[in-house]
This record gives C-alpha cells, structure tokens and sequence, in this order.
C-alpha cells in the first residue's frame, strides 16, 4: 500500500540485504516483495564481479540497479562486499577496503538527496544456527544447492568477518541509511522485523519526517 502511494511517485526504495551464509536473506526478500506489484521492484543479485565491472570504479555496477522514482530495487548482497568478503578474503588492497567506508557513505548521501529511501539489513545467526542449517541443507535433497564448498570455509573464517561486520556497522550507519541488524535464529521473527522496518521507514519519508 505504501508503495502505492501518490506521494512514492516521487520516492524510491532501496533495500540491501547483508548476512551472515544461511541467515535468511532469500526468505526474507521473498516474503518482502510477495506484496508487490511485480512491475514495480527489481531483485538484484550480487555476484563476484565480471570483467566489465573490474574494469569500471567499484560502485559503478550498483548505480546501474539504482531504481527511478516509484520503484523499487532490492539487493541481495551489495556495495559492501568491499569491507566484508573482499576485506576477508584479501581480493582487494587494504587502502581500497579502507577508502569504501566513505566512498558509500557518499553514494547513500545521494540516494538519499534523490528521494530514494536507503535500508539496510544485516541478518545474524549464531554459529550454532548456522551449522544446523547448513547440515539441514546437505540432508534436504532440494535444499542442496544452497549449500557449497565456499560457505563451509567461510564459516572457518568466522570471526574474521564478524570483526569486519562490527566496523562495517560503526562506520557506515548514518543517520539517514542506518544499518537494522536482525536476529535471525528465528526465521519468523526476523521476516516480521524486516517487513515492519521496510513499513515504518516508507511511512517517515511519505509523511516528510526524513528529508526531502
């Protein structure tokens, strides 16, 4: 209903969802864009980068999903893969994981000075969540293919990204793009939560108590 508003003709949304492997970011997107109007929103996946993208400043494939007034984007993993996997797993220098934090702080700023409403979710599971889930996934012959060889080295990493997640936050939840962290043990719960604060973020910019 609220992306039905009138007053979202001049408004859009974006949302990004960040995580822990196994956390509940495809559930939780799915339930978000279920209510919809299918012509209205776009999910986009984030991968490791193509050559192209290589090729162009880091932020130049997110600005081409930047959705235009009235719609919506939905990004499943984002612009902050620089200071979580690529910090992690050393795929980019220290100096350019270092200069990201303000490179998107900078990008949010404009989103937001365009009308665009930023969320932003980091869901979090324990490590003991994380490994039911994952064993449920071997087991559960249609579940399978979520699980890879990658998400079991990443969990040996473990608190190498929780300590990048910890400066992630602090250093890029502004006021107008604050990061949500969701507990996301519970998968109800945590859909519940995501749905009321994509809800109440809209309401605040629909009723002009964010920024125009």
């Amino acid at each position: 209903e609220l992306t039905r508003d009138p007053r979202f003709r001049k408004r859009s949304l974006v949302c990004a969802f960040e995580g822990a492997d196994a956390a509940g970011k495809g559930g939780s997107i799915r339930r978000l864009v279920a209510a919809l109007d299918a012509r209205d929103y776009q999910i986009v996946p984030i991968a490791a980068p193509t050559e192209e993208e290589r090729a162009q400043p880091y932020l130049w494939r997110f600005w081409r999903h930047i959705p235009r007034q009235g719609r919506a984007a939905i990004f499943d993993r984002s612009w902050y893969g620089r200071v979580l996997v690529e910090r992690v797993e050393g795929s980019c220098s220290e100096a350019d994981w270092q200069r990201a934090y303000a490179e998107i702080n900078d990008f949010e700023h404009e989103l937001r000075e365009a009308g665009a409403v930023v969320v932003k979710f980091w869901l979090q599971t324990s490590r003991d969540e994380q490994l039911k889930r994952f064993k449920e996934r071997e087991k559960i012959e249609f579940k399978r293919f979520k699980i890879t060889e990658e998400d079991w080295r990443n969990r040996d990493k473990w608190d190498a990204y929780q300590a990048a997640v910890c400066d992630m936050v602090e250093r890029t939840s502004t006021g107008s793009a604050p990061w949500t962290l969701v507990e996301a043990n519970d998968k109800n719960f945590a859909r519940v939560k995501i749905l009321r604060t994509v809800c109440e973020r809209l309401e605040a910019a629909l009723k002009g108590r964010e920024k125009d």
